[in-house]
């Protein structure tokens, strides 16, 4: 009992102490407000509601503290926080409506003082309030009918004052003045009712009573910047700008952070057409605010009087950025846009460049058959591009970093002879370009290999295995070439020269063909595969002559001259003599026409040599032959005794031959029946030393050559000279024997048999550099 009875003491000498504290620190803060420190006032208020929380008196009287240093929402907040408490408080509802208006959120102010005056109806410091929320709101009609209920309360200046500016916006000047006057006889130091009178003066013409309202005030307030502000606006509707702007001039020594009064100072020189010291007024006032889309718009304007355009177009813009947060800039867009329109207007028609296709003059070239034109280009323009219309129908256009225009249309041209291009800018200046089409061939390119050789099959035939591949062809088309690629690599060629001649060094390792793609400048395509024919690399690679070939041409069954024997003898003793040397094939002709000899050999054996890339090409005759003025002849089977003209003149063989010397390496042409002829061949002087099958110049470099018995007569059936080169051939113990070894033993044994020596040379007209003819063996 005792320790209760102690606790309950205790606890009541903290409650006394606690209540005498709160008392302490209230009466403070209350000596505070009335000597006007607020702060300190707001801090005893503080320490006092952390004794007594629940103390609405406390809240209100620290938030109207905090309405005179200007902390309006922390007030509202200690509003808030009473209201919590007595949420129907006719003074907590007015005190949250009032400290609204003063933070310029009219309608939860309005809220509150409705709220205020539902509850105490009869409360009379709530309508002027209210009155003031409704004027701020623009709801006229409704400040009037509060206005006229607060006058049931009270016919103070206040009422008076704000019906009359009422009554100003309702355009009821009469009764404004009339309440204006009111206001002023309650209070003859009333500068509000008095500006507002002075205002009401000017717009009515009455300037001179509107100075006295002003100089009034000015006498009471020499700082009052309204009054100035006011006295200045009646100087400018008296043309008396000077006296205007030095009123406003005033203002900005008395508050010179405040950018109002260098805009208004603006606005005054700009009127006064001294728009360099309006831009200095109006780019001050941006520098203390430059959120103020008003400022821009003004000193823009400036800008354009003394036709500095790019300046004012910035300003322009600067708004266009701002309203995309600002309210006041949205208003002010529309303006600031069709000024900006109206800076940057120009007469210059876009300039429109055509990149794809080709325009040649006033004509754009298409491909015969095409019913589509892929059409592109560039537009160029001061001003931004409105429409593009090709053809009548609009073209899309995307404009570029650097300010250019880029368009791409697919256009149908099926029954179209022209086009028509109008290219139109934001100023309606337009470029209008017109276009004949022409139609051109439609036949894609042909394309030939000429080096190395190609046959009709587009077989490239290869006598080495080098990795990178020199090819030489040509271009046969209508039309002048675009484009030439082998295997991706751009080939080169004359571009202004039709059918041209191309050449290209292309990578081959490992590859079976190539790709040839060639485009004339009419778009039309062609894509040429070759195979590449390795066959002659493989030969090259074992046999230094390279593929070679032997021909024989017997004639044994004549009709006109004695049979024969001996061509069949020779011929087999020659093929057994050949049997064991590297030859990659033999053609054996027997019994040929004059017709069929020359068809032989001008179109037959030339196509085989290029198709099958021969390299090296021995020609071996066997039957009659003639010599006849100087001219040495083989006589086919169907010739005529006491005809010339139906034996085979040599020099045809040589006429046929010079089509494939791109082709050939070595020539040699063997006849055992009668002398060649000086018109055919270049006789040898002497045969010098042997030469070796491992010179490379002897096997790489041309030789053409013949081989011919001296003998004029016939053939007989036992040829001393066939025998011989056989048995050469045959009974060689080296790896290769040239054609001048077998030369000397030849022309050995024929002249042991008492016989003229054969002749051995080289053959006109056919390019000859010094290499000869070798026999490799197997």
């Amino acid at each position: 009992m005792r320790k209760f009875v102690t606790l309950l003491l205790l606890i009541g000498v903290a409650a006394t102490l606690n209540g005498q504290n709160y008392r302490k620190l209230k009466k403070a803060a209350e000596k505070f407000v009335e000597n006007g420190k607020y702060e300190d006032a707001i801090e005893q208020y503080t320490h006092a509601i952390e004794l007594k929380p629940t103390e609405i008196d406390l809240y209100v009287a620290r938030g109207k503290a905090l309405e005179q240093i200007e902390r309006h929402e922390e007030a509202y907040s200690d509003y808030e926080k009473a209201k919590v408490f007595e949420p129907n408080e006719k003074e907590v509802l007015f005190l949250l409506g009032r400290v609204s208006n003063r933070m310029g959120k009219y309608e939860q102010a309005l809220a509150h003082l409705n709220h205020a005056s539902r509850v105490a109806k009869r409360e009379a410091k709530i309508y002027p309030e209210k009155v003031r929320t409704l004027l701020a709101l623009g709801m006229y009609d409704q400040a009037l009918k509060v206005s006229d209920t607060a006058m049931l309360f009270m016919e103070d200046g206040l009422n008076y004052y704000q019906r009359g500016l009422a009554y100003v916006a309702l355009n009821n000047d009469a009764l404004a003045r009339r309440d204006f006057e009111k206001a002023i006889s309650k209070n003859r130091n009333y500068t509000d009712a008095r500006l507002a009178m002075a205002n009401l003066l000017i717009r009515n013409g009455e300037l001179d009573a509107a100075m006295q309202h002003c100089s009034e005030v000015i006498k009471n307030d020499d700082r009052n910047t309204e009054a100035y502000l006011t006295r200045s606006r009646i100087y400018v509707a008296q043309l008396e700008y000077p006296s205007a702007i030095n009123d406003i001039s005033r203002n900005i020594l008395i508050e010179p952070d405040d950018p109002k009064h260098y805009m208004d100072r603006g606005i005054y020189y700009q009127e006064f057409n001294q728009h360099p010291n309006a831009i200095a007024d109006f780019t001050k006032a941006i520098s203390l605010n430059s959120s103020e889309p008003e400022y821009y718009f003004k000193r823009a304007n400036s800008y354009e009087e003394i036709m500095d355009y790019e300046k004012a177009a910035k300003d322009y813009s600067t708004i266009t950025e701002l309203s995309e947060f600002n309210m006041k800039a949205r208003k002010l867009l529309s303006e600031a846009e069709k000024r900006l329109f109206e800076i940057n207007r120009e007469n210059e028609p876009p300039r429109v460049q055509i990149v794809s296709p080709e325009v040649k003059g006033t004509t754009i070239e298409v491909r015969g058959d095409a019913d589509k034109l892929i059409i592109s280009g560039s537009i160029t323009d001061k001003s931004p591009l409105k429409s593009l219309v090709i053809n009548g129908h609009e073209s899309l256009f995307e404009k570029g970093s650097d300010g250019t225009y880029e368009f791409l249309a697919n256009l149908d041209i099926e029954d179209a002879e022209t086009i028509i291009m109008v290219a139109t800018d934001d100023y309606d200046n337009q470029a209008e370009l017109n276009y004949h089409i022409v139609r051109t061939e439609i036949d894609p390119p042909q394309i030939s290999i000429l080096a190395p050789y190609a046959g009709d099959d587009n077989q490239i035939f290869l006598d080495n295995n080098n990795r990178n591949l020199f090819i030489q062809g040509k271009i046969t088309d209508n039309s002048l070439i675009r484009s030439i690629f082998i295997e991706g690599v751009t080939a080169s060629y004359p571009v202004e020269q039709e059918n041209p001649t191309f050449t290209a060094t292309i990578d081959i390792l490992n590859k079976e063909r190539i790709t040839v793609i060639a485009e004339d400048v009419f778009g039309n395509r062609e894509e040429t595969t070759f195979i590449l024919n390795r066959e002659g690399a493989i030969i090259s690679a074992d046999n230094p002559m390279g593929k070679t070939w032997v021909v024989f041409i017997e004639n044994s069954n004549y009709s006109s001259f004695a049979s024969l024997d001996g061509p069949v003898k020779d011929i087999n003793l020659m093929k057994r003599a050949l049997a064991n040397y590297q030859v990659n094939n033999v053609i054996h002709k027997k019994d040929l026409t004059k017709d069929a000899m020359e068809k032989f050999f001008t179109i037959e054996l030339r196509d085989l040599v290029k198709r099958n890339q021969v390299k090296s090409l021995l020609i071996w005759y066997a039957g009659h032959g003639k010599f006849v003025n100087d001219v040495g002849y083989w006589i086919p089977v169907d010739a005529r005794r006491d005809d010339e003209f139906t034996y085979f003149n040599i020099n045809t063989l040589r006429a046929a031959m010079e089509p494939v010397t791109d082709v050939l390496t070595h020539t040699l042409v063997v006849t055992d029946a009668c002398e060649s002829g000086p018109s055919f061949y270049t006789a040898m002087r002497e045969i010098g030393p042997i030469p070796s099958c491992s010179d490379w110049k002897a096997t790489q470099s041309k030789s053409s050559q013949v081989f011919s018995s001296a003998d004029r007569e016939l053939a007989s059936d036992d040829s001393q000279f066939t025998r011989t080169f056989a048995n050469t051939l045959e009974n060689n113990p080296k790896a290769c024997i040239s054609i001048e070894e077998i030369v000397t033993s030849v022309s050995i044994a024929v002249k042991n048999e008492n016989r003229q020596t054969p002749k051995f040379g080289t053959i006109k007209g056919l390019q000859d550099e010094n290499g000869t003819f070798f026999f490799i063996v197997k």
